[in-house]
Order: structure tokens, then C-alpha cells, then sequence
């Protein structure tokens, strides 16, 4: 019954806890993979994403997203923790 007790208390905490999502770089990111790592962006604003990224070169920072037409700054927050730029190796 002892362990029981344990098992329990263990499994609450593992089900309390909120699981996080992994971070995409916006760089190097597919539309696809864009599409469903970014809450309010579907897949023709994830093509538009990269369309802009083909067109200007890299995102320097995630608000750099707000460039993309119909991107704003309510997704842009809502999203910046899954979000993430490399930086470009110095050469």
C-alpha cells in the first residue's frame, strides 16, 4: 500500500506537468514543419514564412516574422518560446 502511495503521488506530478514543445529554427524550418510548430499559422503562411526567407535571406530574430505579411506580433509572442534563429556561422 506504501507504494501505492508513491506511485500515485509520482504520477500526478508526471501528468501535472506541461509539456513542452520542441524549439524550431525559423531558418531551417520545412513549411510543413513551420506549419504545425507555429499556433495560428497554417500551411499557406508557413509558404509565405519561407517564401520571404528564400527571398530576403535568414530571419536575424524571431521578430523578424512580423516582416511576412500576415504575421503579427499577437503570433510572433504567442509562439516566441517554441521559436527560435540559428546563427549563421562566421566565416
Amino acid at each position: 500500500m506504501k507504494h501505492l502511495g508513491k506511485f500515485f503521488l509520482l504520477l500526478v506530478m508526471l501528468l501535472s506537468m506541461q509539456v513542452q514543445a520542441a524549439v524550431v529554427d525559423i531558418n531551417t524550418a520545412s513549411a510543413s514543419v513551420l506549419a504545425s510548430a507555429i499556433d495560428g499559422v497554417g500551411e499557406s503562411k508557413a509558404a509565405s514564412i519561407v517564401a520571404y526567407r528564400d527571398a530576403n535571406g535568414p530571419f536575424s530574430s524571431v521578430d523578424d516574422l512580423a516582416n511576412v505579411r500576415g504575421i503579427g506580433a499577437a503570433t510572433i509572442d504567442k509562439n516566441r518560446a517554441n521559436l527560435t534563429v540559428a546563427v549563421p556561422a562566421k566565416k
